[in-house]
């Protein structure tokens, strides 16, 4: 074993999902700090050991050891200290999938920083939200798709900022450093900080926005303890030791940390980056194909996709374990993906508030569109609009209990926002927003946000199972479901749907559909309005926002 994970964990093996939930334990050291005490510490007894296999779409690549990865990580801390850099300060990260994201959270996290990731496709009035929000001090982006320039006009429009800027790319650019240039000029000698600049357990580490589904993103913080909670994500992952992991995901938002980073190197997983310019299933395929990927991650999305693709010419020998996240897994892609791989999804469920909480673990048989079951140290329950504990088959908010203890992973609050925490964390309960319900051996459903939920003619309908029942239909490649006002029934269905390759949107495939979803389901839950897309809005995580259809549906009405 090269991995570190028995440093930290008690009992690493597990015959049963009740002996993982029963006996899994961290031994969480005091001033904890993984890029010292997992990184560095890979780099002195490891040091060949692969941390990380990066390429794009112009064949580059770079395969780093640990040894490399501490060097990099320690000239990267320096140049952030001689730029004024020191412990609290916060620093905004918009690297898109660039390899020196790596260098740049390591060395943050070295510094006692609070690291700030966000996604590339901000525009001015986003970053301005998060310059103002977050107190930012610089930020480190990518040089191409206009990055710089919405960071340059925020700057203009706010006064007294003195915001520290920093671009990866080739080109110098008026106004910001040349952050490759600055690495290789940087000293790879790093001094540890010490006494008042060292940093505790409890200090706040990382701060996520919100994906923004249902509103203005949150500030989501997280302390130095915060990667041991991605040793559940990991197991749910069933990463392998000396094998690499692939988690589709941008580093502007949370699930890069669930994937590309924490429980994968604990684990001794080294992490796969496949930094693309535009998504594209054919070259996603032929990529972890390429390079080995033993364990695969990626919302039901990318799924939808890479099914409509013929896979015989890739060799997926290496492939052992692929699991989903980011939205309810449909049925459909399941089976379908199952009959092409022979690989069963494992679904999990979580939030940018913590880690996986509930998921299908390597010891649970899946039923497919569930979600799973409870995670280690997560108690889990449903309660209902009463406040009281759901029944069997009940729809009900999920909620962690906390009275007891927090579990690994769990968000300290919302940055600076007390709030707007003890709207959703009180009484010993933090409140997910979302809605489940539980059979009677224990695994969950998801039915959807609360703010999804649509209410018809008395009925609570959950948008999840009618978008399953939708994209069941052969021409439907993607379906989002959300309820539009009506004058007697309160609220009816509403399908916004982008059709696979060759169907033609036309009032026969709509009323197709709708006699095919009443009869796949519940009659009453079939769409009364259909709509045909080009693509459905998502947030940069793939999650679809339900929240921008409603609200052009009711603009269009005021018109």
């Amino acid at each position: 074993m090269r991995s570190l994970i028995n440093l930290f964990l008690p009992k690493t093996e597990f015959e049963s999902y009740t002996d993982f939930k029963e006996n899994f334990n961290i031994n969480i050291p005091d001033n904890f700090n993984f890029a010292y005490d997992v990184v560095d510490k890979y780099a002195e007894l490891y040091p060949d050991k692969t941390a990380l296999v990066w390429c794009n779409d112009n064949d580059e690549e770079l395969i780093i050891n640990f040894k490399e990865l501490k060097e990099y990580s320690d000239k990267t801390a320096n140049f952030f200290k001689e730029s004024g850099i020191e412990k609290g300060d916060k620093v905004m990260l918009t690297l898109k999938s660039r390899y020196e994201f790596w260098f740049c959270i390591l060395a943050l996290h070295k510094l006692g920083a609070i690291t700030i990731p966000a996604t590339h496709m901000l525009k001015t009035k986003d970053i301005i939200y998060r310059l103002e929000r977050a107190d930012i001090k610089m930020v480190v982006c990518i040089q191409e798709d206009g990055v710089p320039q919405y960071f340059d006009e925020a700057d203009e429009q706010m006064n007294e900022i003195n915001l520290i800027k920093a671009v990866v790319g080739d080109e110098n650019r008026e106004g910001w450093l040349n952050f490759r240039e600055e690495i290789k000029k940087a000293s790879k000698d790093f001094q540890k900080p010490s006494g008042d600049q060292k940093t505790s357990n409890e200090d706040p580490m990382l701060v996520y926005f919100s994906s923004g589904t249902t509103g203005l993103p949150k500030m989501v913080e997280h302390d130095f303890t915060y990667p041991f909670g991605h040793i559940i994500t990991a197991y749910w992952q069933n990463v392998l030791d000396d094998g690499l992991h692939y988690t589709v995901a941008d580093t502007g938002w949370a699930k890069a940390m669930w994937g590309q980073i924490y429980g994968q190197w604990l684990m001794g997983s080294a992490v796969f980056v496949y930094d693309y310019d535009r998504f594209d299933s054919a070259n996603m395929l032929e990529k972890s194909s390429k390079y080995g990927v033993t364990t695969f991650c990626a919302p039901p999305t990318i799924y939808r996709f890479l099914i409509q693709e013929d896979l015989s010419p890739y060799d997926f020998s290496r492939l052992k374990y692929a699991v989903t996240a980011g939205e309810p897994l449909n049925p459909e892609v399941y089976n379908k993906f199952l009959e092409l791989t022979g690989l069963r999804l494992m679904e999990g469920f979580g939030q940018t508030e913590c880690v996986a909480c509930v998921a299908n673990f390597p010891w649970i048989k899946p039923r497919p569109g569930s979600m799973g079951k409870p995670s280690p140290n997560y108690d889990i329950e449903l309660m209902n609009r009463e406040g009281d504990p759901c029944d069997i088959g009940e729809e009900g908010e999920i909620v962690i209990k906390t009275s007891q203890q927090n579990p690994p992973g769990l968000f300290n609050g919302y940055y600076q926002d007390q709030e707007k925490t003890k709207e959703v964390w009180h009484d010993g309960y933090y409140h997910t927003g979302d809605t489940a319900w539980m059979d009677e051996d224990g695994y969950l459903w998801f039915v959807g946000r609360n703010d999804d939920i649509i209410k018809s003619s008395g009925y609570r309908i959950g948008p999840f199972e009618v978008e399953s029942a939708v994209i069941s239909h052969p021409a439907v490649l993607e379906s989002a479901i959300t309820g539009v006002p009506h004058p007697i029934r309160g609220q009816v269905i509403k399908a916004t749907i982008v059709l696979t390759k060759g169907h033609e949107p036309s009032e026969e495939l709509k009323l197709e559909i709708q006699n095919h979803v009443k009869q796949v389901t519940a009659p009453y839950k079939y769409p009364r309005v259909i709509e045909f897309v080009d693509e459905l809005p998502k947030t940069i995580s793939g999650k679809i926002r339900r929240i921008e259809i409603r609200s052009k549906d009711q603009e269009k009405q005021i018109k």
